[in-house]
């Protein structure tokens, strides 16, 4: 009489590996982003064209996830035209500002509008809407990264520069951005026991939420006076309204996500799942911290 060993698992049927309360492997989340984080870091310090070049990388890998995530509900968008639009759209808005981003998003539009006529009558409606939902939600946000950085001028030259208005925010935006996320994450990990919205996001919390808005508050405030010149009081606005911008992003992004019937937009960044799932509040944050910027410290 022989016994058989219990045959092996199947790979692809295993259940995913759980990772407690962190909700994500550490180790390679924090590996991801320290590689993305230096990258930043480098193309701003020494080129700052190059850190263009990251940011158009962004939008045309965020739009093909976008296309990806909505073909799960038979919604085709074009990807052509939005991802050659979208790159020409962060560019315009570097070199001339938010005028020429304007033009471009409404000529971006209508291209988008003819090229989908090819297809004919059939779901014409519902794909040009998804189209157009995307071209604003990813690239035209994502252009007013261009227009931050903008802000000390486009002059591509070499040379590491942090008396660069443009280059200053550009740190800023991502510090706070990031301070948000940190903040959230911590104090949801340790405190969270009341659900902020339960049927959209079970594991986000009023305490994660608290913890964001105390991060970014005490990150706004010393970056706009110790290195923006601002006053205190800019560092407290920008603050509370990153981390409530911030918060909203992510809620948008896991909406999407639950309507569309997937877990994550793609696995393109380890550690973290999809691009999209991290650009979500630093989409959501980028508009309004520029606005902030240019009109009351800049």
């Amino acid at each position: 009489m022989t016994t058989s060993e219990p045959p092996a698992p199947d790979p692809t049927t295993a259940p995913p590996k759980d990772h407690g309360r962190a909700g994500r492997d550490l180790p390679a989340a924090i590996g991801s982003a320290v590689v993305l984080i230096g990258a930043i870091l480098l193309s701003l310090f020494f080129w700052k064209t190059a850190f263009m070049v990251i940011v158009v990388a962004a939008v045309v890998v965020a739009i093909w996830e976008l296309h990806k995530g909505l073909g799960a509900k038979d919604i085709d968008i074009p990807e052509q035209p939005l991802m050659l639009g979208g790159a020409v759209m962060v560019v315009v808005a570097y070199f001339w500002g938010a005028p020429a981003l304007v033009t471009a998003t409404a000529v971006t539009a209508l291209v988008i509008m003819l090229w989908l006529l090819r297809r004919g009558v059939d779901g014409y409606v519902k794909n040009a809407t998804a189209a157009v939902f995307t071209l604003v939600y990813v690239p035209f946000l994502g252009s007013f990264v261009a227009l931050l950085l903008g802000e000390g001028g486009t002059s591509p030259a070499l040379g590491f520069d942090l008396d660069d208005l443009g280059v200053r925010g550009i740190i800023t935006f991502i510090a706070i951005t990031v301070a948000s996320d940190t903040g959230g994450y911590v104090a949801g990990v340790l405190f969270g026991k009341h659900p902020m919205a339960p049927v959209i996001s079970p594991k986000k919390s009023w305490e994660g939420f608290a913890g964001s808005a105390v991060a970014c508050v005490a990150v706004g405030v010393w970056l706009v006076t110790a290195f923006l010149g601002g006053d205190w009081w800019v560092g407290l606005l920008l603050g509370l309204i990153t981390a409530a911008m911030a918060t909203l992003g992510d809620l948008c992004e896991s909406v999407i996500k639950r309507d569309l019937g997937i877990k994550d937009m793609s696995q393109v960044i380890p550690g973290h799942g999809g691009l999209m799932d991290r650009l979500d509040s630093l989409l959501a944050t980028i508009a309004p911290i520029w606005l902030i910027l240019h009109y009351l410290v800049y």
